[in-house]
């Protein structure tokens, strides 16, 4: 996991329409940058539910919300669609920006090992340095409590 207080690493990666997004057009606010390992899991469908449940709370306080798996981006679109997400998903098929993030690795699951990406969270603050770290998250009630921490950090 990266710190708290260290340089969220750069990226410019495609979202679902194709278009590219890159952590350094964000300076200047919070930006919560959440990995996920599949689209249209169940819970991967959870967590990302979850943050378009309190999207509008989260814009309210000027908070960004990417969502960041190694799915292509032709998967990325009809899971967006289907769930009716305001929020951007982004492509890291190759997992270089998932791996700098730490949130990429051997996975095991039925008896099979893999690569692919671990359920982390950062919020990036407005200066580019990560504010709060959620490893190992539990997608139920996730985005709340990203809510919740939001709100304790401004206090």
């Amino acid at each position: 996991m990266l710190d708290i207080g260290e340089t969220a690493p750069g990226f410019t990666l495609p979202d679902q329409d194709g278009q590219t997004v890159s952590l350094s057009e964000l300076r200047g606010e919070y930006v919560v940058v959440y990995f996920y390992p599949r689209a249209d899991t169940p819970g991967c469908t959870t967590e990302a539910c979850g943050f378009r449940d309190v999207y509008d709370e989260l814009r309210e306080r000027g908070v960004t919300v990417l969502g960041i798996s190694d799915d292509p981006v032709d998967d990325l679109a009809p899971f967006a669609a289907e769930y009716d997400l305001p929020f951007r998903l982004l492509s890291d098929e190759d997992g270089s920006v998932s791996s700098a993030y730490d949130s990429y690795g051997e996975k095991n699951m039925f008896g099979n090992t893999f690569d692919g990406v671990f359920r982390n969270t950062y919020v990036v603050g407005p200066d580019g340095d990560v504010v709060l770290a959620y490893e190992g998250v539990s997608p139920e009630g996730h985005a709340t409590e990203i809510l919740d921490d939001l709100d304790a950090l401004e206090d």
